[in-house]
Parts: C-alpha cells; sequence; structure tokens
C-alpha cells in the first residue's frame, strides 16, 4: 500500500498502476464521532477533522467512512434548498453539476433547489477509490459515480425514516418525489420539514440504487449550476478572495531555472507607496527570490518592477532549444530502456517502410486565471484559499513550511479559471511560496492574511511545462498494410523524476506518463525505447498528458500507412480494430455517419481528416475538414464521436470535448511552442505564446454513443486526435504529412 504523499495527484498512468493495488481506505469514524461532528439545523454538512486521518482505534468492521457519510455533503435547509458538497476542483470541467446530479438523482430532490459547494482538505472529501485528495487523470465523475449515488440514497433513506418517525407510519409504505416524501394517504412533508430530525437517524450502511431505466436526472443535457454567476461576472474566484488586512504579494523569480541571488537593492521599491516589506525567499527549485509585499496588486508590481538584481546562475544548467534539439536526437539513436521488445527481425525485408521523425515543443498551461494562493497564519495553524486540484498534498507543502502538523492546515478550495494540470503539481510550487511568503511577512512584524499572485508572465516564463520530445519511427509493413515490425524511440523528460511518484511511475527506466497512447488498440509488432534525459527546466502533466505527443504519432502514422497502400483511412483501422475494441469502432463509425465523410463532396480546397484515440478510459473520434489558406492551416469543420459509457450530463460532456478540442488546436497553431536561449524562456506572454482566437474555432458537432456501462472521463479525451485528424487532412492536401507541432508547411 503506497502512502498518501505518493498517490496525491494522480494522471491516467498512476491511475491505471494503482488500480492494480489495493485501494487506499479513507479514515472511518464511530457513529457516535459522526453525529457529534454532524452539527445542528438541518441536514448539515459534516465537519471532519484532519485529525480523523490519524485514529488510533481500528474501524469496525462494514462501518461507513467518511466519504461514505451523508452528512459531509448533503445540507437540507428548512427552506428545502439542498446545497451538495462537491470533492473535487470545479475548473471548468462541470463537476459542481454532474456530482450534484448524480446525488440528486438518488435523493430525490427537487433540481431546482440544488445548489453546490467546494469541499475541502477534510478527509471526506478524498477520492473514494485511492483516500487521496485529487482532481485529475479524468476521474471525478468515474470515481465517485457510485459515491454520490450511495450517498443520495442514504440521505434519502434517512428522510424517509424521519417521516415515518413523525407520522408512526411503516417506512416501506413511503415514497419521495422531488423533495418530497409522500404518504399513501396523501400527506407529503418537505426534505426541509425533516431534515433536522433525518440527522439524527442511523446511517444506513447498505442501500439499494436505482434502475437506470428510472433517471430522471442522469443523461438529462442540464444547464450548469455555476453558469449564471460565471456569465453574469457575479462568481468568485481564488484571486477574489478578500479577508479583513490582506496584502498582496508578487515574487521576483530568478530568470534560470534554480539561480540564485548574488545580491539585489531595494531601496527604489521600498520607496513606493504602498510597499510594506521586500523579502528574500526561497522559491522552487532550490532557488531564490525576491517578494515584494504591498497593499495592492498594483504597488506591489511597481516594487518589484524597482528592484535591481544580480542573479548568479553560475550553478545551474542553461538550456538552449536548438542545442537540446540536437541531443535528443542523438539520444534517438542511442541503445535504451524497453518498453516493448518485439522482433525486429521483419523490419529489413518488408517490402515497405516508413522513417518518421517528431518534434514536440514545450507547451505552457496558461490558465486564464493565473495562479494565486492566500494564507493566513495564526500560532495554532494557518488557513489557505487556493484554487488546487490537489488539497490535501498542498496542505501538506503548507504545513512543513510553516513548521505545522498536516492537521492544524485548512485548505478552503477555491473556484478555479482553468487548470489543466498546472495546480496539480508535485512540489506544490506556488502554494508552499505562498507560504514562504507569509511566513517572511509575519516574522517582519506584517500579521496579516497574505495572498500571493503570479502575473501571466510569472507562469510563461517561470512555471511548470508539457515536456519536449523528440519520436523516432522506422516502420515495416506489406502492401496490404500489415506491419511487419514498428521501431519505436521516444525521448523526453520525466514528469514523476525527482518527486515522491519517481517509485511508483517510473519502472525499469521509464515514466509511464511518456508512453500511455502507445501502440493500442492497434495490434503491432513495436519495439519501444525511451531515454529520460536530466534538463534543467521543471516538467508536468499538461492536459492530456503522454497522449498529447503519442496520439499523434500514432494517428498520423496510421493513417499514412493506409495512404501509402492506397486504402480509406477508416476502413483501414475498423480491419485493425477487428472485434476486440468495440468502443473505438462505435466512436469512429459515430464520427463518420454524422460527418458525411465519404458520402458528400467537399469544396475544392478541402480534405478529410481522420483520427481515434482512447484515453482516460473514454474513446473519442474527430472528422474534420481543413484546407489550407495562404499558407496557414485552415480547420473548416470538426464531428466528434464519443464513448465514454454513460452520458451523466450531455451538455457538459459537449462543452468538454469543445474546449479539449479547441486546447489541441492550440497545439496546431504557429506560436505554439515555448523556447529557451541561455536558459530563460523566451515567450513572456500572448504575444509570443499564441492561443487560437475566435476566428480559428470551427464548426463542431458532438455525437455520444449511448450506453449504460458506468461512466468514464471527459475532461480530457476530447484534446489528442484533434492535432492528429487536423494533420492528418494537411498531408492529403500537400502529400506530405507534418511530423512538428505547432505545423510548419513552408
Amino acid at each position: 500500500m503506497l502512502p498518501e504523499a505518493f498517490t496525491d495527484a494522480l494522471p491516467r498512468a498512476l491511475q491505471h498502476l494503482l488500480e492494480r493495488e489495493q485501494p487506499i481506505p479513507a479514515a472511518s469514524m464511530s457513529r457516535r464521532t459522526f453525529l457529534k461532528l454532524a452539527g445542528a439545523g438541518g441536514l448539515a454538512l459534516g465537519a471532519f477533522p484532519l485529525t480523523a486521518m490519524a485514529q488510533e482505534a481500528a474501524p469496525k468492521a462494514g462501518a461507513l467512512k467518511p466519504t461514505q457519510q451523508p452528512t459531509a455533503f448533503v445540507h437540507v435547509a428548512p427552506d428545502g434548498i439542498v446545497t451538495v458538497a462537491v470533492n473535487r476542483l470545479e475548473f471548468g470541467q462541470g463537476v459542481h453539476t454532474a456530482l450534484p446530479m448524480i446525488l440528486a438523482e438518488e435523493l430525490d430532490a427537487d433540481w431546482s433547489k440544488v445548489r453546490s459547494r467546494h469541499g475541502s482538505n477534510d478527509p471526506a472529501y478524498a477520492d473514494p477509490l485511492f483516500g487521496v485528495h485529487l482532481t485529475g487523470g479524468s476521474n471525478s465523475i468515474k470515481n465517485s459515480f457510485v459515491q454520490y449515488r450511495e450517498l443520495g440514497a442514504r440521505a434519502r433513506q434517512m428522510l424517509l425514516a424521519a417521516a415515518a418517525a413523525r407520522w408512526n407510519a411503516d417506512v416501506a409504505t413511503l415514497a419521495t418525489r422531488a423533495g418530497q416524501v409522500l404518504a399513501p394517504d396523501g400527506r407529503s412533508l418537505g426534505y426541509g420539514d425533516l431534515a433536522e430530525a433525518a440527522m439524527a437517524m442511523p446511517v444506513p450502511e447498505k442501500v439499494t440504487l436505482k434502475d437506470p431505466k428510472d433517471f430522471r436526472l442522469i443523461g438529462q443535457p442540464t444547464s450548469r449550476l455555476d453558469a449564471p454567476a460565471k456569465s453574469s461576472g457575479r462568481q468568485d474566484f481564488g484571486l477574489d478572495v478578500r479577508l479583513p488586512g490582506q496584502l498582496t504579494a508578487l515574487v521576483a523569480h530568478p530568470p534560470v531555472f534554480g539561480a540564485k541571488l548574488r545580491a539585489f537593492d531595494d531601496g527604489a521599491a521600498r520607496a513606493i507607496k504602498g510597499v510594506k516589506a521586500v523579502l528574500r525567499v526561497p522559491v522552487d527549485r532550490g532557488g531564490e527570490g525576491v517578494a515584494v509585499v504591498a497593499d495592492g496588486y498594483w504597488p506591489a508590481k511597481q516594487g518589484r518592477d524597482a528592484l535591481k538584481l544580480e542573479w548568479d546562475t553560475s550553478a545551474v544548467d542553461k538550456v538552449d532549444s536548438a542545442r537540446q534539439l540536437a541531443q535528443y536526437r542523438e539520444l534517438a539513436g542511442q541503445p535504451g530502456a524497453r518498453q516493448f521488445d518485439a522482433d525486429m527481425a521483419p523490419l529489413a525485408k518488408a517490402p515497405r517502410h516508413i522513417d518518421a521523425e517528431f518534434v514536440f515543443p514545450y507547451l505552457a498551461h496558461t490558465p486564464m486565471e493565473p495562479l494565486n494562493c492566500t494564507v493566513r497564519v495564526a500560532a495554532d495553524g494557518a488557513e489557505l484559499w487556493v484554487g488546487t486540484q490537489l488539497p490535501g498534498l498542498d496542505g501538506g507543502a503548507a504545513a512543513r513550511v510553516l513548521g505545522l502538523k498536516p492537521d492544524q492546515i485548512k485548505v478552503h478550495v477555491q473556484m478555479a479559471g482553468g487548470g489543466f494540470g498546472r495546480r496539480a503539481v508535485p512540489t506544490s510550487d506556488y502554494v508552499a511560496e505562498a507560504c514562504e511568503v507569509a511566513k517572511a511577512a509575519r516574522a517582519a512584524g506584517l500579521d496579516v492574511p497574505v495572498q500571493l499572485v503570479w502575473s501571466r508572465e510569472d507562469d510563461v516564463r517561470g512555471g511548470y511545462y508539457r515536456p519536449m520530445h523528440v519520436h523516432r519511427a522506422r516502420i515495416g509493413f506489406d502492401g496490404k498494410g500489415k506491419v511487419l515490425a514498428w521501431d519505436h524511440v521516444i525521448v523526453g523528460q520525466s514528469i514523476t523524476t525527482g518527486t515522491l511518484f519517481e517509485g511508483s511511475m517510473l519502472k525499469n527506466g521509464i515514466d509511464k506518463t511518456t508512453v500511455e497512447g502507445m501502440r493500442d488498440p492497434y495490434p503491432l509488432p513495436m519495439r519501444l525505447t525511451v531515454h529520460h534525459p536530466k534538463v534543467n527546466v521543471p516538467v508536468l502533466w499538461w492536459r492530456s498528458v503522454g497522449s498529447t505527443h503519442t496520439a499523434f504519432v500514432m494517428e498520423t502514422l496510421i493513417d499514412e500507412i493506409a495512404r501509402s497502400t492506397k486504402q480509406d483511412p477508416v476502413a483501414y483501422r475498423m480491419q485493425l480494430f477487428a472485434d476486440q475494441h468495440p468502443r473505438h469502432r462505435a466512436a469512429l463509425q459515430l464520427a463518420v455517419d454524422n460527418s458525411g465523410y465519404g458520402k458528400k463532396r467537399l469544396p475544392a480546397g478541402r480534405a478529410w481528416g481522420v483520427a481515434v484515440h482512447e484515453s482516460f478510459s473514454s474513446v473519442v473520434a474527430y472528422v474534420v475538414e481543413a484546407s489550407i489558406r495562404k499558407g496557414q492551416p485552415v480547420l473548416h469543420r470538426v464531428t466528434a464521436g464519443v464513448h465514454c459509457n454513460l452520458a451523466v450530463n450531455p451538455r457538459t460532456i459537449e462543452a468538454q470535448v469543445q474546449g479539449a478540442a479547441l486546447m489541441g488546436l492550440s497545439m496546431c497553431l504557429p506560436g505554439a511552442a515555448i523556447t529557451l536561449k541561455d536558459g530563460e524562456v523566451e515567450q513572456r506572454n500572448f504575444d509570443g505564446f499564441a492561443l487560437p482566437r475566435i476566428i480559428d474555432m470551427p464548426e463542431f458537432a458532438v455525437h455520444i454513443v449511448p450506453s449504460a456501462d458506468p461512466p468514464t472521463g471527459m475532461g480530457e479525451p476530447g484534446l489528442p486526435p484533434l492535432a492528429p485528424a487536423f494533420a492528418n487532412a494537411l498531408a492529403r492536401l500537400t502529400g506530405k504529412p507534418p511530423r512538428e507541432l505547432p505545423f510548419k508547411l513552408v
């Protein structure tokens, strides 16, 4: 069993690795303790203390865990308003609607009265499968589907029991509908009338869940609960936290990762009105920085701009992108660790060959809301307000920095404006930095909350990145497209090396996140070699992790084999799937059928492109129409076929696929690369690190394969197949398959 520190952030590969291990149980508590902590005034949200994680008494057999207690998740107010606590960060993916839908379904709540709120770092809000706090790996709905159904069903049984006691009736004769308990004689009681009494009822350990045919909420296209506030500008995010006496801090980071200060002059900074302190603080990767603390963002920025800094970069490597590419190419020709090791003897004798090299740059996350964390330190503990994917891990990092125990840290999870992996950092970089600044400010006499803010430039130039990769492939196949041997090499940094995940994620010298998406679902005789060079650039998972590059390589090469053997790319894939991959087949066929592929005639200068890929247990297929205008690639139309099993909220799935595809498009367009020279990132903001504009967004149609199987994730799977589908269309137009992202057509 792995300790919590190893499992607090879980990309897909780690998720699959741990599924083969015994799940890590969340802490459990006695019925007596549960009732004492449940609170009063309705079916109240529980305030499970962090000390529950360290309970010494062994739980009774069959005792419910904090993650199973409805009191921690459901609050029914006297007016019938039902507030559902969400155990994941909401940062655009729609869990603040989908998870309440699941709970409300079994609760038989009146949906018009359902609201949602974030959980915290309390043990109740850990992932029920892994027992740790996380939002990642597209597993929010997948892992909490049964959990939230059972929570709703337990709360419903407690309300029924309270009504039966009030009416002196047999509970088996009672029913529920739309927030009311109904008696056979026509009497009814609203949930708000019963909530306080229901809280005192025993929590049923076992409940009977609805037959899916009786669902009235799950599966229905539903508008998001947070849409009105977000669309009107009323939604508060982490950046909007305002506490009494709160100050703002910005940090001057080293220009080269890990560099230290040689000297600095803060006289001009301290002279700026509103600046309260200038503090030398440790920052990520062993570096040093200077924090300017002020009574607002603008004076903090002015103060930081006024600093005169001398940096010592003598002890750190200075990465140069051109030199790095040459080094990667050299590594690709050397022996390395093996993931797959098929016989390559048929390669030399194969009648046809493809030799290909692919280059993928570093990518920044650039969430719309800049990184931020507000810290309030007291003698007996500390509180954090932060939009985090890992409240447990970040709370532990805060405890280490502040010299406190983990149970002295309270993390208030805030709504976040995007993240794409950047708010799930194993080093807790910006959270730890915020705590360092708050600690230093307190030591300097500023005993007030401090909000650390990273500007867009801070994150683009000093954050974490999707690793740069080089792929090299040599494929031998026959005239019918049968692959006889596929020799493949990947060169790129390991995301998990040097982190707490190294022991579980790095096997035989190979980081599982690097190779996910390779080979499968195609029955290919592949030899896969991997090199993980050490580079002084911090790397992290980026939406869809390894599939950001492996899907592009696999799907463009499969398409190229089909074209070179004069086979239809859809028919060729279907042939390779055979009867082994029905979900891939169904998703691809749905996209084909709804796109007009093979039936309608495209305008002159346009071409079809196709790709299909599984990631995070869901399959997405794209059929696209593309052209080239004035030497630049243009994506006109995208038709998606999606297989994610049961669609909890089809409207959210549609939005997630569209958003992920747009992010996939961002990898393709000019300017979508992070490059380094003399150890410094060359890009600063959106003027240098380009993102798609509204004029780049294609027409889009999303179609979902009907299924009643338990749902799988949808936050990330829409991204990987977009770029290869686009590339395959361009290859048909130019006769030359793109081998590099962003596309270079000239």
